[in-house]
C-alpha cells in the first residue's frame, strides 16, 4: 500500500510498466500458457473426493441380477419399434404398467428453423412415455429421474431393456425415499427438451407439446443411459452441458466410486486413466483428456440428454456404454448393479446435491482442477489487455482532451460493427428461403453460407468507417478506438470465462496476442493476415482440427472444412432449440469487437 500511496513510487512503477509493457505481455501470455498445460500434470492437480456425507461411503448391497430379463425386454423392444415405425408407445405404456407404475404419456411437436443435417428433417413430432414409481415410505415430495433414448435402429434398445428391467426390481423394494421416474423419450434432446418444459410448466424455445397429466416430487437428480452398442466394454461418464454447464462434481465422483467396487471399466472423454502420470507419455494422455472437456465445453452444446437437466438445477449425467476395448466385455446385470447403486445413494440425500464443485476440470476420474487452480492462466491472459491500456498513448485523458476527436469518428466504427454482428445474427435463418430460390443449395447449406458470406463481407463494411461523417480519422481517435475495444474485450472474455471457462479461455489465447498488439503503423498485409487467422470464425475450425486428433480420428482439410460448417449449422440449430448461447455470443459480441480492431489497422 506504501508504494501505491506514494506518488513518486506510483510514477516509478508507472514508468516501469510503461517501459517494458510489450515483454511483461509476452511473459504473461507464455506464462498463461504454461501454467494451463501445467494443470494436467498429477502433483499439481487434487484427488477427488466424497464432499457429500449421505454418499460418502460405498457400502450397498447391489443385489440387481436381471441382466437376461434385460435382454430380452431389449429385443422385444426393438421388434415392437421396428413394427411401429418409431416410439412403440402402446407396448411401453403396457410394459411399464404391467411393472406396477403410474404411466403417462406426453405428444410433442417442434419445427425446427432449418432441416436438421444429420437427420434431414424439419418438423419433428413425437411422443414421450415415463412411469413413475412412488416412495412407499416418504412425502412424495421429491424425485430422482432415470433415462434412455429411443434413438433409430439398434441404437439403445439394451438401455431401454434395463430400464424397464430396473423399474422391476425397484418395484419390489420399500426403501424409497425418493418417487422414481422411469422416461423412455423419443428424438433425443428435443423429447428430453419438451419433457422437461412440460414438466417445469416453462415453455423457452417455442416447443408444442401436450401438458404432462402426471407429476412426481422436486427433481433432486438424474441419470441418463445410453448403450448404443450390444457389446460393452466401457462406460464413458459424460458431464458437459448446454453453455458449459457441469453437475456436481459429487456426481461424477459417485460414479467413480461405484465403478471401482464393481470392477467395471470406466473412461472420461472415451479414455482410460493411467497411473504413470510421471512418465511422457502419462502427462501427455492427461492432457488430451482435459484438453478434449475444455473443447466440448466451449462448444456450449449439450453432449447427452442429461445436459438439458443442469439448466434447472437438477445435476444429471449421462452413462454411455461404448464399445471400443478388446479383452473387456461387461454384462447388463452389471450396469444394472451400478445403476441401483448409485440411485440407492442418490435417494439418500436430505438436500441437493451443493457441498462439492461446480467448476472443474477434468484430466482424469480420479484427479480434478478446481476453478482456484485453473482461473489463474485466464488472469494472466486478461491482464495483458489491461496492460496494453497504460501503454503511452491510450490513456484515459484522451476521452477528455478538447482537441481530441469527436465522438461520432469513434462512435460510428462501434456502431456499424454491432449493425454487422446483428446481421450475423439474424440474415442467415431469415434469407434462408431467398437463397434458396436464387441458388442450388438446400435449407441448411443456405444458412451456413449465407452466414460465412456476411462474416467475409464484415472484413469490408466497417473498413475506415470513420471516414464516413468526418471525412478523415486521427491519430488519437485510433487510440481511443483501441482504449474501448481493449476494456471492452476484457470485459466480454471476463464475463464469459465466468460462466464458461473453457471458451472464454479458448477465445483469449487466439484474440488476445493480436488485438494487443494491433496499431494502423504495422505492416497492412501481414497483419490483416494474421488477425484474419486468429479471428473468431478459424478459432472454431482449429478446434475442429484439434478435437479431431484428440479423439484419434484426423481428417483431411477438406473434411475438417466441412466438419467446421456442420459446426456452424449445429451451432445455430441448437440455439434455437435449446437456448445454447454460444452463437449469439460470438455473433453480436465476440466479432463485432474483433471488427473494431480490424477497423484500427486501416485507420486513416
Amino acid at each position: 500500500m506504501g508504494l501505491l500511496s506514494d506518488p513518486n513510487r506510483r510514477k516509478a512503477l508507472t514508468n516501469l510498466l510503461t517501459r517494458l509493457n510489450a515483454p511483461i505481455c509476452m511473459v504473461c501470455y507464455l506464462a498463461a500458457i504454461v501454467w494451463f498445460m501445467g494443470l494436467a500434470f498429477e502433483p499439481f492437480t487434487l484427488r477427488t473426493y466424497m464432499s457429500e456425507n449421505a454418499m460418502g461411503s460405498t457400502m450397498v448391497e447391489e443385489r440387481f441380477s436381471s441382466g437376461e430379463r434385460a435382454l430380452s425386454l431389449a429385443k422385444e423392444f426393438d421388434a415392437h419399434k421396428r413394427k411401429a415405425g418409431g416410439m412403440p408407445v402402446e407396448w411401453l405404456v403396457k410394459a411399464m404398467q404391467a411393472r406396477g407404475l403410474e404411466v403417462f404419456t406426453q405428444s410433442f411437436s417442434r419445427k425446427l428453423p432449418f432441416p436438421d443435417e444429420n437427420k434431414e428433417r424439419y418438423m419433428v413430432r413425437g411422443t414421450n412415455v415415463y412411469g413413475i414409481l412412488r416412495a412407499p415410505r416418504a412425502p412424495r415430495t421429491e424425485a430422482l429421474v432415470i433415462t434412455a433414448p429411443c434413438s433409430p435402429g439398434n441404437s439403445d434398445n439394451q438401455a431401454v431393456g434395463l430400464l424397464l428391467a430396473l423399474a422391476q426390481y425397484f418395484r419390489n423394494q420399500i426403501f424409497w425415499a425418493k418417487d422414481i421416474i422411469f422416461l423412455v423419450n423419443e428424438h433425443d434432446l428435443i423429447g428430453m427438451q419438451a419433457w422437461l418444459e412440460g414438466y417445469h410448466h416453462t415453455n423457452i424455445t417455442g416447443m408444442e407439446y401436450s401438458p404432462l397429466q402426471g407429476r412426481a416430487g422436486s427433481i433432486q437428480a438424474a441419470l441418463s443411459l445410453e448403450l448404443s452398442s450390444d457389446v460393452i466394454t466401457s462406460l464413458d461418464l459424460i458431464l458437459e452441458g448446454l453453455n458449459g454447464q457441469l453437475p456436481n462434481l459429487d456426481l461424477a465422483n459417485l460414479f467413480y466410486a461405484f465403478c471401482q467396487k464393481l470392477g467395471v471399466l470406466c473412461t472420461i472423454q472415451g479414455k482410460l486413466q493411467r497411473n504413470d502420470w510421471d512418465t511422457a507419455e502419462g502427462y501427455t494422455h492427461a492432457a488430451q483428456t482435459m484438453m478434449l472437456m475444455v473443447l466440448k465445453q466451449a462448444c456450449g452444446r449439450s453432449w447427452g440428454d442429461h445436459g438439458l437437466f443442469l439448466r434447472y438445477h437438477i445435476e444429471a449425467a449421462s452413462i454411455r456404454g461404448i464399445n471400443g476395448f478388446r479383452h473387456y466385455k461387461m454384462d447388463v446385470a452389471t450396469i444394472g448393479r451400478l445403476l441401483e447403486g448409485m440411485v440407492r445413494k442418490l435417494n439418500n440425500l436430505l438436500e441437493r446435491l451443493h457441498q462439492s464443485y461446480f467448476f472443474y476440470l477434468l484430466p482424469s476420474l480420479s484427479r480434478f482442477v478446481s476453478i482456484g487452480y485453473y482461473m489463474p492462466a485466464f488472469g494472466l491472459l486478461a491482464v495483458i489487455l489491461l496492460l496494453r491500456v497504460s501503454f503511452p498513448g491510450l490513456d484515459h485523458f484522451t476521452f477528455f482532451n478538447p482537441s481530441g476527436p469527436g465522438v461520432l469518428t469513434v462512435l460510428t466504427p462501434v456502431v456499424i460493427s454491432h449493425l454487422t454482428g446483428v446481421a450475423l445474427y439474424l440474415l442467415p435463418v431469415h434469407l434462408q428461403e431467398m437463397a434458396v430460390e436464387h441458388f442450388p443449395v438446400s435449407e441448411t447449406e443456405a444458412v451456413v453460407l449465407t452466414a460465412v458470406a456476411i462474416y467475409t463481407a464484415g472484413l469490408a463494411l466497417p473498413h475506415n468507417t470513420q471516414r464516413l461523417l468526418s471525412g478523415e480519422g486521427t491519430e488519437q481517435g485510433w487510440k481511443v478506438l483501441k482504449l474501448t475495444a481493449l476494456l471492452y474485450l476484457a470485459v466480454l472474455l471476463g464475463c464469459t470465462a465466468l460462466i464458461n471457462f473453457s471458451l472464454g479461455f479458448v477465445l483469449a489465447v487466439t484474440l488476445v496476442p493480436i488485438t494487443a498488439s494491433m496499431t494502423p503503423h504495422m505492416p497492412k498485409a501481414l497483419s490483416a493476415l494474421a488477425m484474419v487467422l486468429l479471428s473468431p470464425a478459424f478459432t472454431i475450425l482449429y478446434c475442429v482440427f484439434i478435437y479431431q486428433e484428440l479423439i484419434e480420428a484426423p481428417v483431411s482439410v477438406g473434411e475438417g472444412w466441412m466438419l467446421f460448417l456442420s459446426v456452424i449449422s449445429q451451432g445455430i440449430l441448437d440455439h434455437a432449440l435449446y437456448g445454447s448461447l454460444v452463437y449469439p455470443l460470438l455473433a453480436l459480441f465476440i466479432y463485432p469487437c474483433w471488427l473494431m480492431f480490424w477497423n484500427i489497422l486501416f485507420w486513416s
